[in-house]
């Protein structure tokens, strides 16, 4: 409790600030699953429906994994939903083999038609096209807020080749890889995309244009990124206790930093960097509380094993977003997602030359926690982030792998040109297999969320970002990954 503050009223704050940050995470996560069942709904609706229309069998639909948490029994079906929220499923005897309905209690139905399981195949995956392009439909008229930050460069290590080069903060780059660019998002996604880690950037400094052979770096979460970053504006998104150097100066959750011993504070980076530098030192520190700038001293302890200095505190960068209204056409939408999509396998299919492997790909916690970011920050950007969602389902699903759509739909083709179904032993090994290699796949990519990208989980439930009325947006940037210090 601060000194001199009235003991009743710091508990009634303290006591409202908790209730508000429960309700807050209760929100967030009761949002983030709604929508990812959507997606999922959808998706085994359209193998349902289809299913019906054609005559097939439909024992069970479920939305979600797990146990049940309710169910009921409508026609023979049994529907219901369940405590995970990863999937779901629709069984359907007739996708499998006669010969596997064998001395089972589905033997005397009769089997499906290659046709008819190509059309219930495909249907999950059209239906998450639709959903995309109606969702889409509706951002387009709500508009959809889009982070201001130009290619500009706000901070350059020192003694780094880049500084060498002649490099400085305020040049504008202008071109990555042969691309033209003006935002630190296609600055990003180039980088990260390109199949060498030295990448040609043009950059403008006081009028000329010089071209540099830069190296990237390869970021501890994965991807590479080039040794420059844009100015941004750090703010506190978590305190680690009532100890901290932080919360013994004063400092609060949601204090933009505005200047450390007496430097302007213009990158993320850079605030690191002094406060490694200052430890055990008294430091003036200048914060935006709202819309007052406030003055405190903060001494930053010294971490005995990195012989740096730190303040205690969780940091990530504000944000400001104008609203783009009407939104992009839903063909713009869904289009740009499609190509990011088929650049992230084109990468991963040349990832000796990219970088870019499994360990960058994210399983359903990262992409649950993305996606609750998206929902604490604006909705649109969370309906957003479910236009993509929903396409990369489809995508993925198309695959020609036994257990996705795609491999129901290859193995009815083959089925087809054989005119007779394909051997049990056959059907079921290789479902088998595949099946064991998605779900290590799964576990893999999903442990590599839990361990590797915690700023992710952090920020989820932190509001970082301020939203501004705008007809037109200037400069796209993706929301960075908060870092503690």
């Amino acid at each position: 409790m601060p000194a001199g503050a009235d003991p009743a009223t710091f508990f009634v704050a303290r006591y409202y600030l908790i209730v508000s940050q429960v309700l807050n995470i209760l929100y967030v996560s009761i949002v983030v699953l709604l929508l990812f069942g959507a997606s999922i709904f959808v998706h085994e609706f359209g193998h349902y429906w289809v299913a019906r229309r054609r005559g097939m069998k439909v024992e069970a639909f479920a939305i979600g994994f797990g146990p049940k948490i309710f169910g009921w029994v409508k026609d023979g079906i049994e529907s219901s939903i369940r405590w995970i929220p990863a999937g779901g499923y629709v069984k359907l005897p007739q996708m499998i083999t006669s010969q596997q309905l064998e001395g089972t209690a589905d033997a005397n139905i009769p089997p499906a038609a290659p046709f008819s399981k190509i059309l219930v195949a495909i249907a999950g995956p059209v239906m998450n096209v639709i959903f995309a392009f109606a969702v889409a439909t509706v951002i387009f008229f709500v508009g959809l807020p889009e982070p201001v930050n130009p290619s500009i460069i706000g901070y350059v290590e020192p003694g780094s080749a880049e500084a060498k080069l002649g490099i400085q903060e305020g040049d504008r780059i202008v071109n990555v890889d042969g691309k033209p660019v003006n935002s630190w998002e296609q600055i990003r996604e180039i980088t990260v995309f390109a199949r060498t880690n030295v990448v040609p950037v043009s950059i403008v400094h006081e009028g000329k244009t010089n071209t540099y052979q830069l190296s990237a770096k390869v970021s501890d979460i994965g991807g590479k990124f080039l040794n420059l970053d844009p100015k941004d504006h750090p703010v506190i998104i978590s305190i680690s206790d009532n100890n901290t150097p932080a919360a013994k100066a004063g400092l609060k959750v949601d204090d933009e930093f505005v200047s450390f011993d007496g430097v302007p504070v213009v990158n993320q980076q850079a605030l690191i960097d002094m406060i490694h530098e200052r430890g055990g030192k008294p430091t003036d520190c200048v914060v935006k509380r709202g819309d007052q700038k406030i003055k405190v001293s903060v001494t930053p302890d010294m971490n005995p094993e990195t012989k740096q200095g730190r303040i205690g505190v969780a940091m990530s960068l504000k944000f400001i977003y104008v609203v783009k209204k009407p939104g992009p056409t839903p063909w713009e939408q869904v289009s740009t997602v499609w190509f990011r999509t088929i650049d992230t396998f084109n990468a991963l299919f040349h990832s000796k030359q990219t970088g870019v492997g499994v360990k960058d790909l994210s399983g359903p916690p990262g992409i649950l926690a993305m996606l609750a970011a998206q929902v604490n920050t604006d909705f649109r950007l969370a309906m957003s982030f479910l236009v993509l969602l929903n396409i990369n389902l489809a995508m993925l699903n198309m695959l020609p792998i036994p257990v996705l759509d795609g491999g129901h739909i290859l193995m009815a083709i083959i089925e087809k040109i054989r005119r007779r179904p394909l051997s049990v032993r056959f059907v079921e090994y290789t479902t088998t297999a595949f099946a064991v290699l998605l779900i290590s796949f799964m576990l893999f990519v999903s442990f590599n969320d839990v361990t590797k990208r915690l700023p992710i989980f952090r920020a989820m439930f932190h509001h970082g970002a301020k939203i501004e009325q705008q007809a037109q947006p200037e400069t796209p940037q993706p929301k960075a990954a908060p870092a503690a210090h």
